[in-house]
């Protein structure tokens, strides 16, 4: 199970809504082998809620969606889709490095 940060920026989110993110960031999480902790944040801008999801791999590697909608919830919605598809790609899934042979 990975470390998952919830933080809510120039607004105010429900508990409901927080443990909704926390599930949905474990879930993506446990879709690769790699995932080392994960962040969602979520933001208030003008008639538009605002959430970004963060899923940090081995290697350094960061996967970043976001998501705008009216409602937070439907934000969170777009950005784990989004998130999601980023992880079936094949270059989210790092390579293992050659062993055996040194290189001069």
């Amino acid at each position: 199970m990975i470390p998952v940060t919830v933080a809510a920026r120039h607004c105010e989110i429900e508990p409901e809504l927080r443990a909704r993110a926390e599930s949905i960031a474990r879930r993506l999480g446990g879709l690769t082998p790699f995932a080392h902790e994960a962040a969602v944040v979520f933001d208030a801008a003008p008639m538009a809620g605002l959430v970004e999801l963060r899923l940090h791999l081995a290697g350094g590697k960061v996967l970043v969606a976001t998501g705008e909608a009216p409602e937070h919830r439907s934000a969170l919605d777009q950005a784990e889709a989004r998130l999601r598809r980023q992880l079936e790609r094949p270059a989210a899934r790092p390579r293992r490095k050659g062993r055996g042979v040194a290189r001069a």
